[in-house]
């Protein structure tokens, strides 16, 4: 036994170090990065993308936007508000379609019944679509659909206007979602 103790044959204690080391940083990589993945898989995220964003007004008195929403994210969203050049909108003054279609063509602009009534459907690319008003409660866009939204006369959006940039802004529980785009006469 004395004699296994005193042998001088072993790893020197600068090569067990580093094996230690190595062995170590090499556990808290693997485990980072299975911490990593199992983080970035189980969570779902929001994303909303908007597109075909116009803002029309007709010279005299009716004004109007119109936009194409598509719910790019993992999961549902509640929309809280729409605000137009920084005024909310009310969801009475909001109409919009929530489709599972794919919109290639652009928005045209609807022609008002009155000032408070949007008509009740929209042809989009020679498909019609039914428009539904909002009411007092928030908007929810189902992870992979489109929704078709218009608003009939935004606040502060007058004849004086065509022409100049005014944003739109999206309000969810998690974020915002901001674009722009110029004012433009209706045809």
């Amino acid at each position: 036994m004395k004699n296994i103790l005193k042998s001088k044959k072993g790893l020197s204690t600068v090569i067990t170090t580093l094996i230690i080391l190595v062995v170590s940083v090499l556990l808290a990589s693997v485990v980072t990065f299975y911490a990593i993945n199992v983080t970035t898989t189980r969570v779902q995220e929001e994303s909303i993308k908007m597109y075909k964003l116009h803002t029309w007004h007709d010279g005299s008195t009716y004004s109007e936007t119109a936009f194409l929403l598509i719910n790019t994210g993992g999961r549902d969203i509640v929309m809280d508000k729409i605000t137009v050049r920084g005024q909310e909108c009310a969801w009475t003054t909001v109409w919009y379609n929530k489709t599972t279609d794919t919109i290639n063509a652009d928005l045209a602009y609807v022609t008002p019944v009155s000032a408070t009534n949007l008509s009740s459907s929209v042809t989009i690319g020679g498909v019609s679509y039914a428009l539904t008003q909002g009411n007092t409660s928030d908007l929810i866009l189902q992870s992979g659909d489109s929704m078709i939204v218009y608003i009939l006369n935004p606040d502060h959006i007058s004849v004086n206007d065509i022409g100049v940039t005014v944003g739109v802004t999206i309000f969810t529980a998690n974020a915002q979602y901001y674009k722009e785009a110029n004012v433009e006469a209706s045809d």
